[in-house]
């Protein structure tokens, strides 16, 4: 009686041995050339594929460092922050008024219920923005609701803001 040994080779022996295969199957010449080839393949991979890419992110390291070590210097020189400035007291008509002055907007304030409503005709969009941050800074006072309409003249505006407690 005679046994059959059924091989079950896995895909990689295969295309091992089909390697083998046709490695054998080259002159010495062919292989010499086949392998220098391989080899400067290998080598450009690992230049392009592993250093460079290593190299680049050394580099935006080094920038991000830099970067970081500026912005820590600049904030060490700049001290430590300390509330500036006045606190505004006082009724909040007189709070939205006195911080428009300084820059050197007039609105019309009026009463409303929980604050005031204020608004400015034709000013400076810096200005107004200004204006409403420094009420902001300097009082109780938070803006509530704000309109603020392009005017004709480029960078004025016209805004309606209600400050409240």
């Amino acid at each position: 009686m005679r046994t059959i040994r059924i091989i079950e080779r896995s895909r990689i022996e295969g295309a091992l041995l089909r390697l083998d295969s046709w490695w054998s199957g080259l002159t010495q010449r062919e292989r010499i050339l086949v392998a220098v080839l391989g080899a400067l393949l290998a080598g450009v991979v690992l230049v392009y594929g592993v250093v460079k890419p290593i190299q680049a992110a050394r580099a935006q390291a080094q920038a991000d460092i830099r970067t970081y070590e500026t912005l820590n210097a600049r904030i060490r020189a700049a001290g430590t922050l300390t509330p500036g400035g006045t606190r505004r007291e006082g009724p909040p008509e007189a709070i939205v008024t006195g911080a428009a002055e300084g820059f050197g907007l007039v609105p019309t304030v009026t009463p409303i219920e929980g604050g005031v409503r204020a608004v400015v005709t034709d000013a400076s969009y810096d200005n107004v923005v200004g204006w409403i941050a420094e009420v902001s800074r300097s009082s109780a006072l938070g803006v509530v609701r704000t309109d603020i309409v392009r005017r004709p003249t480029p960078g004025h505006v016209t805004a309606t803001v209600e400050f409240a407690p």
